[in-house]
């Protein structure tokens, strides 16, 4: 049964792969529109695949160190490092093939946009799968091929610590990137010289072009790489631990095989993602709806066959219910279409300070259904389990129900990486003055992708909030810690440390893109100033110097949020013990996963309640009310896409490394 599990799992993966493969050739068939399209397109590329070489180039010299100190520290060291090297790489090529495309995509998108909304439609969201489809296939491939090799699945840890590694940098960097460009482009193009967004005069719009696709393609797809590793894996150290005297390893095999099963659900998922009419959230959806639904059949009768226990078949359904649950929890909070978006533009009408204060409120209100759509998720698997009779047999029911989360991640990923796909085409429609008609169907698509990204934030918060709590419970029962004494000193140091690092994390961020915004200001400021017939459209923009000042400044700012996300489980576990690490895991995952939401929701309806009034609600563009949602979007902006996805990154990256490092704390 063993090399039946391991085969087919291989076969699913390459297949993803191979589907990813056909889909891009497919794509780069598509005509890519007029010159003045194919060289905005090819700008955004090189920006794109500059930054990433220029990153890569850094995190490769932090990974040698990253792997010696694994090598010589570390039992098993060897296999360690080569799992993290593995994590690393497969990461990055997955990263890197998803960017590439995505930036091949945009302009064919906008062309396409000239026939029909289905047809832009079409050109994005395959785009997007060909990001889910190299996430899934090579996590999935990489994770068999370590069980195949290793027999062990505590060693695969150290592939998980390579995603984790490549996603905080991933996130961090790009998220830098793009929110200092974008803030710089409207705080001046916007609200100082009243010109649309993506106006081909403005020098910061190509650099905010870039950073949609560094920020989210790349950024994203790290990130759900490193959950989905990490959801993974720690179900099959659970399962090794609670139940290795029965069935033959089926317990230990079945998260590889309930994830091979999610694959081709969400291959045939992608095929309803069409529309004929304008409700392309209905079409999205759909493919999530029914992806989710064969998934749920399939896993029906891989329980059954494989260990016979339906309890273990119902806890995977809570996670995907709870998964469902948060993306819409998230759409409501963000979408122009219902209350709370619509009651922070109401409250522009008054001003930057209302915008921001009802955008808070709505922010932290929107916390209530994630956590206890996570909570229920929990126990309900947990007992579901049978939890109440066999402990550690109920813990393996809330790690499967991480992985029921994740496993149409194929399918999630797609709609989520669709998003900037479709933004950087509405931009482009409005670069290349492509006409009002295909600017009103580009502009549609990034409408809703806004709303799939945030949905797609939502989903992969939710997904690092279970994700780090399977963590935390695998350390605890590799540590052996049945309870953490919250009276004894030290553990509730531990737990105040792991409260305090998002803050402390999150405000890096943030300082970050507020001194690379203000850089970024300064430039744009001085183009309109010295550069003569810009504003009259007679001359041209640079737009490299906005690219670089995007580029250096993310790049000297991710080095300090990284070390403290990597050294403070170390330093806590080896000077304060493995109970005081306990605490600080469980704080940093409540504080982390609260602030996520928070910040991410914020974000997405301080941008949607900006393009409600866009539409031309409440005076439309150029109004007061617009002026002031724009402030509101541009405080929002590094709140959603940069420090809100970060945090994901935070409380994942400090469980595995707890975790890979507990020979140190015992």
């Amino acid at each position: 049964m063993v090399s039946i599990i391991l085969t087919a799992s291989f076969l699913v993966s390459i297949l993803a792969i191979l589907f990813a493969l056909f889909l891009i050739q497919k794509i780069k068939k598509e005509p890519a529109g007029n010159q003045e399209m194919q060289n905005i397109s090819n700008l955004i590329h090189k920006g794109s695949i500059t930054f990433l070489n220029k990153e890569y180039k850094i995190m490769i010299i932090f990974m040698v160190i990253v792997s010696l100190i694994l090598f010589f520290t570390l039992p098993e060291g060897e296999k360690l490092t080569l799992a993290f090297l593995a994590g690393c790489i497969f990461s990055a090529i997955a990263g890197r093939i998803g960017m590439h495309i995505a930036t091949k995509a945009n302009s064919r998108t906008a062309w396409a946009c000239k026939t029909s909304i289905n047809s832009g439609l079409k050109i994005a969201f395959s785009s997007g799968i060909v990001m889910g489809m190299f996430v899934v296939g090579l996590a999935l491939l990489g994770i068999s091929s370590f069980y195949l090799l290793f027999k062990d699945p505590q060693l695969i840890f150290g592939f998980g610590f390579g995603a984790s590694y490549i996603a905080l940098f991933a996130r961090v960097g790009g998220g830098i990137y793009t929110k200092a460009a974008d803030v710089g482009a409207d705080l001046v193009g916007k609200i100082e010289k009243n010109i649309p967004e993506d106006d081909p005069r403005n020098p910061a719009v190509i650099a905010d072009n870039v950073g949609d696709n560094v920020g989210d393609v790349a950024g994203v797809g790290a990130d759900l790489f490193e959950s989905y590793v990490e959801s993974i894996v720690a179900a099959m150290v659970i399962g090794f631990i609670a139940f290795s005297f029965s069935n033959d390893g089926n317990y230990i095999l079945l998260p590889l095989a309930i994830s091979a099963a999610g694959i081709l659900a969400s291959i045939i998922g992608t095929f309803f993602v069409k529309t004929s009419g304008t409700n392309l959230t209905a079409a999205l959806n759909k493919g999530v709806f029914i992806s989710s639904i064969i998934l749920a059949i399939s896993s029906f009768f891989i329980i059954k066959y494989l260990i016979g226990n339906l309890g273990i078949f119902w806890a995977t359904i809570s996670g995907l219910l709870a998964g469902l649950v948060i993306g819409l929890s998230t759409e409501y909070y963000t979408s122009t279409k219902r209350n709370p978006t619509r009651s922070i533009s109401e409250a522009a009408k008054t001003g930057p300070a209302t915008t921001i204060i009802e955008g808070l409120s709505v922010g932290m209100w929107s916390t209530i259904i994630p956590v206890l759509a996570v909570s229920a998720g929990i126990l309900a698997a947990f007992f579901l389990a049978d939890g109440a009779i066999n402990f550690t047999a109920g813990l393996y029911g809330v790690a499967i129900s991480a992985v029921g989360m994740l496993s149409t991640l194929g399918i999630t990923l797609a709609i989520d990486s669709y998003g900037p796909v479709a933004d950087n085409a509405a931009g482009i429609s409005e670069m290349a003055r492509l006409g009002r008609k295909t600017r009103q169907r580009a502009e549609e698509l990034d409408k809703v992708g806004n709303t799939t990204a945030a949905i797609g934030k939502g989903f992969a918060i939710g997904s690092a909030a279970l994700t780090s709590l399977v963590l935390y419970v695998t350390f605890a029962e590799i540590i052996g810690l049945d309870a953490i004494n919250v009276t004894d000193p030290k553990v509730l140091v531990g737990v105040f440390i792991g409260g305090l690092l998002p803050f402390i994390f999150t405000s890096l961020l943030l300082k970050a893109v507020g001194r690379a915004a203000i850089k970024m200001v300064n430039e744009v400021r001085r183009q309109f100033k010295t550069i003569k017939g810009l504003m009259r459209g007679s001359s041209k923009p640079d737009y490299q110097k906005c690219i670089e000042i995007s580029t250096e400044s993310s790049l000297r700012e991710m080095a300090l949020p990284g070390l403290l996300a990597i050294a403070s489980p170390i330093i806590v576990g080896i000077f304060l013990g493995a109970e005081a690490l306990g605490g600080l895991l469980v704080g940093k995952t409540v504080v982390g996963f609260l602030m996520a939401v928070f910040m991410a929701n914020a974000g997405g309806a301080w941008d949607n309640a900006k393009k409600y009034i866009e539409e031309g609600n409440l005076g439309g563009k150029g109004s007061d009310a617009h002026k002031a949602a724009v402030v509101g979007d541009t405080v929002g902006d590094p709140f959603k896409d940069t420090a809100g996805p970060s945090l994901n990154i935070l409380i994942k990256l400090m469980g595995i490394v707890a975790l890979v490092f507990v020979p140190l704390f015992i």
